[in-house]
């Protein structure tokens, strides 16, 4: 358990940013897939593209991707073209996860696999396929979009290439763009019909690449800025023409008066002592999932009440986010809900949640829970500029940003190990 507090005044510092693990992997995978492979520069330091690259590289016939959703969910794609049969397993809570909707997709372009425990879970046997079935299939638009981008990251390799078509409302559409333009960026071309994207079958041409900073880890430091009575926050490795989703965080933040300035190594986040807080901060997450425990913490400590929908995802994450983010900022006096259909007037497949009250330190530190979910404490963790907090399984952010707590204590946080 580690326990997290600042001394209080303006938060200043330079960070640098460890690379994407969204990228990183996605990277790893098309290498995997290119002829001769190509040099990858600056990979993130996280455990789930360590793990990946581990696999892909080991010979053995039971992979254990850990609690690694995008290795396992990417792997199950890459195997069925890898000769021989593996053993795809992961931890407990992974097998907890459903992947169900990815095996029917592969197994209908005639892929071999088989469930080694319960039907639609991990484990998974997989044996190599030709997947040549079939040249067409359908996925629901409003599954995980690792789901979609495991299938087209595989398309161009496939005899015929690939017609996937996504029914229903696209849920994750930046992901799933991401995904086609570190393809274009190696030579695959695709187009979209419709709901339908084309992928002829192709060649990756390899190229030398460097993996850009996390944008999802910069929301951490958006965070911080937000709660700080000012900040002047320079954060190096980001890309302002940035291919993840998860940048909309610069101006998402800037309704809190926080405000981004690009330069040559990054960008500069500042928060004057005069910026205003709004009262009330609506936002569909439905192409952000990753940040929204940020700036429900963020509105916690703020005391802005807040209006969510979009958070479908984040119930078959790590841990079921929006029950885990209930429960831990219950701790300070917060209370989310969900608003019933009638009454919010969503649509069909929507769903709102609402979060009132400020944070309440007044009955001591609070020791939050992780769920064995990094973003948990890293969501959490900006809480502790108002007072210390205690964070339980504090090591979980290796997953994607282990240098995490260090970089917090460069910008003059205590980090202490209780134990």
């Amino acid at each position: 358990m580690y326990e997290l507090s600042h001394p209080g005044g303006p938060l200043t510092g330079r960070i640098q940013l460890t690379g994407s693990k969204s990228i990183a992997n996605r990277a790893l995978i098309i290498c995997a897939l290119t002829p001769g492979g190509f040099p990858i520069h600056r990979l993130a330091e996280a455990d789930d593209t360590v793990r990946l690259q581990n696999l892909l590289a080991s010979e053995d016939e039971i992979l254990d991707a850990g609690p690694a959703g995008t290795t396992f969910r990417f792997l199950t794609g890459f195997l069925s073209r890898r000769a021989g049969y593996q053993i795809l397993t992961g931890s407990q809570r992974m097998k907890e996860r459903p992947i169900g909707i990815l095996v029917d997709a592969l197994r209908e372009l005639g892929a071999d696999i088989t469930y080694v425990e319960n039907e639609g879970y991990p484990p998974l046997k997989i044996g190599q396929s030709a997947l040549d079935a079939t040249d067409a299939i359908s996925i629901a638009a409003d599954t995980s979009s690792q789901y979609i981008s495991s299938l087209l990251m595989l398309a161009p390799t496939l005899p015929k290439g690939l017609r996937l078509t996504l029914e229903g409302r696209i849920v994750s559409i930046p992901y799933i763009n991401m995904t086609l333009s570190l393809m274009a960026y190696f030579g695959v071309e695709h187009e979209w019909d419709g709901q339908t994207i084309v992928v002829p079958a192709q060649a990756y041409q390899p190229r030398e690449f460097t993996v850009e900073a996390d944008w999802s880890a910069a929301s951490y430091y958006y965070g911080l800025a937000a709660l700080a009575p000012s900040a002047d926050l320079q954060i190096d490795g980001l890309f302002e023409e940035s291919v993840q989703g998860d940048a909309v965080v610069a101006e998402l933040y800037r309704r809190f008066g926080v405000t981004t300035t690009f330069n040559e190594t990054g960008l500069r986040i500042e928060k004057s002592a005069e910026a205003l807080i709004p009262p009330f901060f609506e936002q569909d997450f439905v192409k952000c999932p990753d940040i929204a425990q940020t700036l429900m913490a963020s509105c916690a400590g703020m005391g802005v009440q807040g209006l969510y929908s979009g958070l479908q995802t984040l119930f078959i994450k790590e841990t079921d986010r929006v029950k885990a983010m209930k429960t831990e900022l219950g701790k300070l006096g917060i209370t989310l809900y969900k608003i019933p259909a009638h009454m919010s007037g969503a649509q069909e497949g929507q769903q709102f949640f609402g979060q009132e009250e400020k944070a309440d330190f007044s009955a001591g530190t609070p020791t939050f829970a992780t769920y064995h979910d990094h973003r948990m404490a890293m969501a959490l963790a900006p809480l502790a500029l108002q007072h210390p907090i205690r964070i339980e399984d504090p090591l979980v952010v290796g997953k994607s940003y282990p240098d995490f707590y260090r970089d917090l204590e460069t910008l003059g946080f205590t980090v202490k190990d209780l134990g």
